[in-house]
């Protein structure tokens, strides 16, 4: 009877959750060694870029990094397609990624020839949203620099740790829910470095805050970075579009998803503030997980278009963020993604101010 209850409840998922937690935590705790040697590693590699053992190659043109402290998803998208935004009616601008998770090697181009495989996924969405900005991929950060020779400004994505290039600005992001100041390095934590790595930003950008974030919890979290970095800070949130985009002619208006019943595909580092945001519609969803920058085979693509089939509405649609989109828009019909971009409230013109001052400056 007792070993029929445990099963039992082990079959509940939130219990499952939260024992697979602590399990991933006295793990981690058990690791600690290793992050002590981590530790001594990454200090070591940033004393010698600082003291100039190792190199670090300047550029003439304004350069401008958007990066974090941890692993897993702090913004960088919407952040860099901010940046855009903010500087292509003006300059010639480039986009350099690494190209995570493609099977490519070197310098490429992206244009509307390129595939996912080919070049990865964030690069292909910046090159098909911002036709005319050049968007290049290189896991070589200095050569893909000099490759990009049409170009007055380049902006490099999540290069924050890529020392190599010597950048002229660097945006560091820290999400709301999970900041730097506290955390630990890897494999205890989700850092990358320590957290004084933090003083090589010129600007901290708190992402993902709720939209009722007031100046009492924002001041409170300055003073929590406040102890490793003396800099501007500042504080964003997610804006959703209010129409989806999709492959298809029909328009749904986002408002109007809770008239419908959602298959809801993610394969991005933080999915939670998709579905709370889509929790507060309203809407009536399911939602499938897989993990950042997953690469869909033939049989799972299968069993989407399944799930999708056997949901209980007529009323249905299938969902996904823009990143994942550009993965699935060709193979999966009547696909749409909600697109997002970052928002600074009030202070809007003061970020703005900062970065266009230090274009001007350093062109």
């Amino acid at each position: 009877m007792k070993f029929s209850l445990k099963r039992k409840l082990l079959r509940e998922p939130k219990l499952r959750f939260l024992i697979t937690l602590v399990l991933m935590k006295f793990i981690r705790f058990l690791l600690f060694p290793f992050t002590i040697i981590y530790i001594i590693v990454t200090s070591l590699r940033n004393y010698f870029f600082d003291v100039g053992v190792f190199k670090s190659t300047r550029f003439e043109k304004p350069i401008i990094v958007v990066g974090n402290l941890s692993v897993g998803g702090t913004g960088k998208t919407p952040q860099i397609e901010y940046l855009i935004k903010l500087l292509k009616s003006n300059y010639k601008l480039g986009v350099l990624s690494r190209g995570y998770g493609r099977v490519t090697k070197g310098f490429l181009l992206v244009d509307e020839t390129k595939n996912v495989l080919e070049v990865g996924d964030e690069p292909l969405q910046f090159s098909r949203k911002f036709v005319n900005v050049s968007v290049a991929v290189d896991e070589n950060r200095v050569n893909g620099i000099q490759q990009l020779t049409n170009t007055e400004v380049v902006l490099l994505d999540d290069a924050f740790q890529h020392r190599k290039v010597a950048a002229g600005f660097y945006v560091l992001l820290t999400k709301y829910s999970d900041l730097f100041s506290n955390d630990f390095v890897l494999p205890t934590g989700n850092l990358r470095e320590r957290r004084v790595g933090v003083k090589r930003a010129n600007v901290v950008v708190v992402t993902k805050c709720p939209s009722t974030i007031d100046e009492q919890e924002k001041n409170d979290l300055k003073q929590l970075i406040g102890r490793y970095y003396e800099g501007p800070i500042f504080f964003s949130t997610i804006k959703y579009a209010a129409v989806l985009q999709s492959n298809n002619a029909i328009v749904i208006q986002t408002l109007d998803l809770s008239n419908y019943e959602v298959l809801l595909i993610t394969g991005i580092a933080n999915p939670t503030p998709l579905e709370n945001y889509l929790l507060g519609l309203n809407c009536s969803f399911k939602h499938i997980k897989f993990s950042d920058h997953h690469q869909f085979t033939e049989k799972e693509i299968t069993d989407l278009k399944r799930q999708f089939d056997i949901l209980n509405s007529g009323n249905k649609i299938v969902l996904t963020t823009e990143k994942d989109f550009v993965r699935l828009s060709d193979q999966i019909e009547n696909l749409y993604y909600l697109e997002i971009e970052t928002n600074f409230g009030n202070q809007q013109q003061e970020f703005d101010d900062l970065i266009t001052n230090y274009v001007k400056k350093d062109l």
